[in-house]
């Protein structure tokens, strides 16, 4: 008779609701199709204190994640008051704890914090003073009261002892007091005194009618005592024995057939010795010359089969009763952001390390980039000491870099973010907390950071180089640039496991960033498999820093002071004088062509390329310029007919009058606008002072393709432009580089909001993936397949 049964048999009468913990037959297959857990049956109640011990490579970990409902079995269940915790785990909303091995504390906060915040996650009715009482009466119980100010710290900068962290890491636990709990190497790396003080705690939890299941490896005499029973796992995850402590000794004694079979305990001393246990099951086979060899007397197969002879299956019909009700509750969604971002915020705000380094690293960049790149022209008849925005050639590389910059901040703020609180969220898991209102909480904040980064950024970089007039703009730009960096960054920190892993990639992800992004290689340039001569290609679509660059480039040639002026003038302008320069000449080549070439059998396919030219151009330009009349149907002549070339000789020099007219008009308007702007100031003249100070030479030279040999080229059938980009109308949302506007959803929609829209729809498609961890899904099925693949080639 042992006192755990007569205690249980009295608690029972105390009890009106008990829980009943059934474990039928339970089989896990790991991914890579090794056994992890052999089939098992268990049966635990209230008041239960249950040891798990094993062997290294047994599956005590794996054994107790399935109990716990961490993993999902191959076959079998487990169920409490007949409720299967896998598949129906919201019916069983706070009956289960978990205290891992590791520690799962936050290390910015203080001892008090970090058991706050976790009640603030379990009791949606308690007002905050009641919240507050319960967080003081646990940590006096647990003997932490005095150091509740302190800071937690971390391994290389701790500040409380092992001792307290594990006091405290079981009472984030203890505190909304599951019916079922599972405690994971309690009291590994602990002094012998912390170590009975831990379970000690346990044991009284068990005591109030809770089921604890403690996985402990090398217990003293007084700890091995203390369990009520004692689950023994060999290696390969057989179970080889479940019943008393104590009498485990003797059964495996028996077993061996062991000369004192019947004492368990030091006479003397009272003392067991629980390494007996393993040293009976891992013994070794002697050879004939009477030295040990490796391999064993028994196996994990013939120990599981004697102990399943030896044991009856225990009793599964029990009869199930209502689960206890606490006063754990969850808050809803709203109430666990704010819990959520609080202690996020608290935590970062508490590491001045962190605060200092993210706070300064914006305008610090900016002030290193914009001094480099400040640029003093000597030429124009300029002072060598007078710096001119006009003439200042590296704009370029400002706004290509602050993208970068953009995209640098927004990983390194977020690439550790989940997989530092990747142990917390598993101990959380157990309270069906919301995902969605985690990653809200986190985004939010590292939104707020990329906000106030990006904006000392824009203030100390656009100061230094007397960019007026685009705060909002480029602020804009680079904050939702930083945005999408943030989310991209997230996504990594969920799916990979080591933060080595997670800043190797880093660079991997920036690489193609700006490689692709339009600047460092034009668009048209790259690789034919992946160029395009007309638009920007996909694999420069699916660049955030081709859309972010793109912005910041138009906006800042089309939207300053001095262009805004002019722009619509200088389209008109431009457009007039590719028709008539560089389009109408194409066209007519292709008409002598077609002349020359007429009856040549050997020429046949080039006047027939040379005709589909034609035809393709005229008719895009007869539905542009409706107003120049063509006397023919050009689409329904399916060959040069040399009839037709007197009235498209016709039409082209009507053409040629329309432009030169569209041209002359808007030069006039143009310089009308330059001589008031001009004669406004006797002392000045208005508008150099402004083209000084808004326009750059180096920027217009870049959208509008000025260093480009060639002016139009012929591709797939038809003739494009390649001059003055920034004037050429986008034809669809798909543009080329450096389009004025995009068509958006039907509607002409300047180039810098598409662009914004773009950006922010990215953003939300990777916030969409690391709420379903479509990343962390993928990484997981590749390795899966690679085990599998490797293990195929083993066999």
């Amino acid at each position: 008779i042992y006192f755990s049964d007569i205690s249980s048999f009295f608690r029972g009468y105390e009890t009106k609701k008990e829980i009943s913990f059934v474990v039928d037959k339970l089989h896990y297959d790991f991914p890579a199709g090794n056994t992890g857990i052999h089939d098992m049956d268990l049966v635990g109640k209230s008041g239960g204190f249950v040891g798990v011990m094993g062997a290294s490579g047994a599956g005590k970990s794996t054994f107790l994640s399935l109990l716990n409902g961490g993993l999902k079995p191959t076959s079998g269940s487990v169920k409490i008051n007949g409720i299967d915790i896998h598949n129906n785990p919201e019916a069983l909303e706070g009956v289960i704890g978990h205290v891992s091995q590791d520690d799962l504390l936050m290390e910015d906060l203080t001892v008090f914090e970090n058991l706050f915040f976790n009640a603030k996650l379990c009791f949606d009715s308690y007002p905050i003073k009641d919240v507050v009482k319960k967080v003081v009466e646990l940590l006096k119980a647990l003997g932490l009261y005095e150091i509740r100010r302190l800071k937690v710290g971390g391994p290389l900068n701790k500040k409380i002892s092992g001792g307290q962290r594990k006091r405290l890491n079981i009472g984030l636990e203890l505190i909304r007091e599951p019916q079922v709990l599972f405690v994971d190497e309690p009291t590994s790396g602990l002094s012998s005194r912390d170590s009975e003080n831990i379970m000690d705690l346990l044991k009284e939890m068990a005591l109030s009618g809770k089921l604890v299941y403690v996985v402990i490896h090398q217990p003293s005499s007084d700890i091995f005592k203390m369990f009520d029973n004692l689950l023994v796992l060999d290696t390969g995850g057989y179970m080889i024995y479940y019943g008393n402590p104590t009498d485990s000794v003797i059964y495996f004694k028996k077993a061996m057939k062991h000369v004192n079979a019947d004492e368990s305990e030091c006479f003397n001393c009272g003392n067991v010795n629980p390494e007996q246990v393993f040293n009976i099951i891992e013994t070794k086979v002697v050879d004939e010359f009477g030295n040990t060899t490796r391999a064993r007397k028994f196996s994990p197969k013939v120990w599981s089969k004697h102990f399943h002879e030896q044991f009856s299956e225990p009793d599964k019909d029990i009869k199930n009763t209502e689960i206890p009700k606490g006063v754990y509750k969850i808050p809803k969604k709203l109430s666990q952001f704010k819990v959520f971002f609080a202690r996020d915020v608290l935590s970062k705000v508490s590491n001045t390390q962190y605060m200092l380094i993210n706070f300064i690293e914006g305008p610090f960049l900016a002030l290193i980039l914009a001094y480099l790149v400040k640029y003093f022209s000597a030429e124009n008849g300029l002072n060598v000491n007078e710096y001119v925005f006009r003439y200042n050639d590296n704009i370029i590389a400002y706004l290509f870099m602050s993208v970068v910059v953009a995209l640098f901040m927004g990983l390194t703020v977020s690439a550790e973010e989940i997989i530092r609180d990747r142990k917390i969220l598993k101990r959380e898991s157990f309270l069906n907390l919301s995902r969605f209102s985690y990653l809200s909480a986190k985004v939010s904040i590292m939104f707020i950071i990329s906000a106030i980064q990006t904006l000392c950024y824009v203030f100390v970089g656009n100061m230094i180089l007397d960019i007026d007039g685009m705060f909002m703009d480029y602020w804009l730009v680079l904050f939702i640039t930083s945005c999408f960096a943030n989310m991209l960054g997230l996504n990594i920190s969920s799916t990979f496991n080591s933060v080595v892993t997670i800043y190797i990639l880093i660079p991997i992800l920036l690489i193609p960033q700006l490689l692709l992004s339009g600047v460092i290689v034009k668009f048209d340039k790259l690789n034919p498999s992946l160029a395009s001569q007309t638009v920007v290609p996909v694999s420069g679509e699916l660049m955030a820093s081709r859309w972010a660059f793109e912005a910041l480039a138009v906006n800042q040639f089309k939207e300053n002071l001095f262009e805004k002026e002019f722009y619509l003038f200088n389209q008109q302008i431009s457009q007039a004088k590719f028709k008539r320069n560089f389009w109408l000449s194409e066209v007519k080549k292709r008409i002598e062509t077609c002349k020359i070439h007429e009856n040549n059998e050997v020429k046949k396919e080039v006047v027939s390329n040379s005709w589909e030219v034609i035809k393709e151009e005229v008719g895009k330009e007869l539905k542009l310029v409706p107003a120049v009349k063509l006397n023919f149907d050009i689409e329904s002549v399916e060959t040069f007919d040399k009839k037709h070339v007197a009235s498209l000789e016709q039409y082209l020099s009507s053409l040629k009058l329309y432009y030169n007219n569209l041209y002359n008009e808007n030069s006039k308007v143009k310089n009308k606008m330059v001589v008031a702007m001009q004669n406004k100031d006797s002392l000045t003249n208005q508008f150099i002072e402004i083209r000084n100070n808004y326009h750059n030479e180096s920027l217009s030279d870049l959208v509008l393709n000025n260093n480009s040999v060639n002016k139009i080229i012929e591709y797939e059938g038809e003739l494009v432009q390649k001059t003055d980009p920034i004037y050429k109308e986008g034809q669809g949302m798909r543009a080329h580089f450096f389009a004025p506007n995009k068509l958006f959803f039907g509607k002409r929609v300047d180039t810098f909001w598409v662009n914004i829209y773009v950006l922010l729809f990215y953003t939300v498609i990777l916030f969409i993936m690391l709420y379903f961890d479509v990343l962390k899904r993928v990484v997981d099925k590749i390795e899966g397949l690679s085990v599998k693949l490797k293990l195929s080639k083993e066999e």
